[in-house]
């Protein structure tokens, strides 16, 4: 009979249905949909998850304990995830893993040049891909041993989590003025939030938003645009 030790450390080992068995993922995401499909992606494949909604909330949980993976979304309310990315690269010692994620087209570029190892496309809704994605950037000891079944299944996160998202966005719609970098902030959230809900027509205006903005264009039709729509989903449960 294996002492308790032992029995701790076999139940820790990965194994081919859990990969990531033993692992401990900070999530640094401010969206609760989003977080929701890592949750579940996470739950799936063995690891442990714990969130940080922003920028301040991730540097406590860094300077608490030292998660095996860190995943960083890029836009988040308090700052750009490049920057806790490009912290974690130099850091000593360093993080196992760390991974960009973002529903923006450069995301990847962003990400990978702040010093991530690799970086996750929204939506995240393959569970082989994502078990894939950080499996390739463990060291050998963490991997599972032995022949790995490759799971075909994708995640549908809870649409409550998204309710709770655009009641968010609702909110700072209503309370906050056209500051530059709150306007930029409800582009790329909504970006994401929306390829994630496959809402082609809000993703679309999401967008359209971010490159007016950066265009240096006027923006405030796209603004009531984006209002509008909101509303329009929160008013007839259509996200419930």
């Amino acid at each position: 009979m294996p002492d308790d030790l032992e029995s701790l450390l076999l139940a820790q080992t990965p194994t081919a249905d859990r990969p990531l068995l033993g692992l401990t993922v900070l999530m640094v995401e401010d969206s609760r949909y989003a977080s929701e499909a890592m949750r579940l992606l996470c739950l799936r494949s063995g690891a442990r998850i714990r969130r940080a909604d922003s920028l301040k909330s991730a540097k406590k949980h860094l300077a608490v304990y030292r998660p095996s993976v860190v995943i960083v979304d890029l836009g988040l309310p308090d700052g750009s995830g490049a920057e806790l990315i490009d912290e974690l690269s130099k850091a000593s010692p360093r993080v196992g893993v760390i991974l960009g994620t973002s529903g923006n087209d450069d995301g990847d570029t962003i990400a990978i040049s702040a010093g991530a190892d690799g970086f996750f496309a929204k939506p995240i809704e393959s569970l082989a891909a994502f078990q894939a994605t950080i499996l390739k950037h463990l060291p050998a000891e963490n991997q599972p041993t032995g022949i790995r079944s490759v799971s075909l299944d994708t995640i549908s996160p809870d649409p409550l989590a998204l309710h709770d998202d655009l009641v968010h966005i609702a909110d700072i719609l209503t309370t906050s003025g056209a500051d530059p970098k709150t306007i930029d902030y409800i582009a790329q959230f909504l970006t994401g939030v929306a390829r994630i809900a496959h809402d082609a027509t809000l993703e679309s205006a999401a967008t359209t938003l971010g490159r007016h903005r950066a265009g240096g264009k006027p923006f405030g039709s796209d603004i009531a645009q984006i209002a509008g729509m909101v509303q329009e989903r929160l008013g007839n449960g259509k996200v419930i």
